[in-house]
């Protein structure tokens, strides 16, 4: 089950006794925790039938009985578990499981890890209530999320700006969606997000990024190459060395893997775990260098890197470590 499917049957009023939520990408566990702590439940109802506690806080016993309680004025009670994977006694509440208060809808965020598939409470879970099992997504399937999560705030994005958007953030779902919510909270109802946008409330200029970085150099177009790496030298935060350089180092290693894949740019794409979007731009980097200019480009940035850091450098500033390892990654 998908986060989105347990909130959707919260809306329509229809609860399991335990929701159990753990695994990696914490945006979805907090999604789902965050809607039973404030909208399950009417504020008058809250004062009675809502119990929050921290797993560092608490022990077994004491989720227990708050889970055991009967609703007061209300067909339901909600008890939320955070920080499950703190408390030392989890394990404990494999009696509770066994035997669940109908009456109670009890949620567990198990943050970081799951526990083993093979126990005997694991078993129950499944068996009892919902289990949600988050990961994190694959880099290629940011921008697609993004586009999905911007439709479900009824507004669009163009592909571009979600690229954009990702490549500045990162796989941080948390982060990619405060930075939406600003832009919902800026632009009019329908409009659609473009690069212009991104630019000008989340601060990401469209013309000096990373992104436009690697295809300019991937393009070997020296001119823009060299601009853009003197507005990073200019503003430091734009795009500070130690980001940009394992940035483009992941550039040239998805080039390298396409000297040993056949086939059309659907399946390049798959090979190399990257959005179709990304493929010709990739392609057109391969037939620039050829498998001898990757791989010197691959050596060169792990040369820098190291340097970047202060090992075998003589105290050069990142503007001009970029430049000179620009220079010979083109030539």
């Amino acid at each position: 089950m998908e986060y989105q499917d347990i909130i959707r049957d919260w809306k329509q009023k229809k609860f399991r006794p335990l929701y159990w939520l753990e695994g990696e990408e914490e945006f979805f566990i907090d999604q789902v925790t965050a809607y039973a702590e404030h909208d399950l439940l009417d504020e008058a109802e809250k004062g009675f039938n809502l119990t929050v506690l921290y797993g560092k806080d608490t022990d077994w016993t004491a989720v227990v009985n708050a889970c055991r309680r009967y609703p007061m004025f209300a067909e339901k009670q909600v008890v939320v578990l955070k920080e499950a994977q703190s408390m030392r006694d989890l394990l404990k509440l494999e009696g509770y499981i066994e035997n669940l208060m109908p009456s109670t809808v009890f949620v567990v965020a198990h943050k970081q890890g799951k526990i083993d598939g093979r126990s005997k409470m694991a078993k129950l879970i499944k068996e009892k209530g919902v289990l949600l099992s988050t990961k994190k997504m694959y880099d290629n399937q940011l921008p697609a999320w993004v586009e999905a999560y911007v439709s479900s705030r009824e507004l669009a994005i163009t592909q571009k700006a979600a690229i954009l958007l990702v490549d500045h953030i990162g796989n941080d779902l948390s982060r990619i969606a405060n930075e939406i919510d600003k832009l919902l909270v800026n632009l009019p109802a329908g409009k659609k997000i473009d690069e212009g946008d991104i630019e000008k409330y989340v601060g990401i200029s469209k013309e000096y990024n990373v992104f436009e970085l690697q295809n300019a150099l991937g393009q070997k177009n020296a001119d823009k190459v060299f601009r853009i790496i003197s507005y990073f030298a200019a503003n430091p935060k734009a795009a500070p060395i130690q980001m940009t350089l394992p940035a483009l180092y992941n550039f040239f290693a998805k080039v390298n893997l396409i000297f040993g894949v056949k086939g059309a740019e659907k399946e390049v794409a798959a090979a190399l775990g990257v959005h179709p979007f990304f493929v010709k731009d990739y392609m057109a980097a391969a037939r620039q260098y050829g498998p001898e200019g990757t791989e010197k480009a691959i050596l060169l940035l792990q040369q820098y890197n190291l340097r970047s850091i202060g090992i075998n450098d003589a105290g050069v500033e990142d503007g001009e470590l970029m430049k000179e390892l620009m220079y010979k990654v083109m030539n």
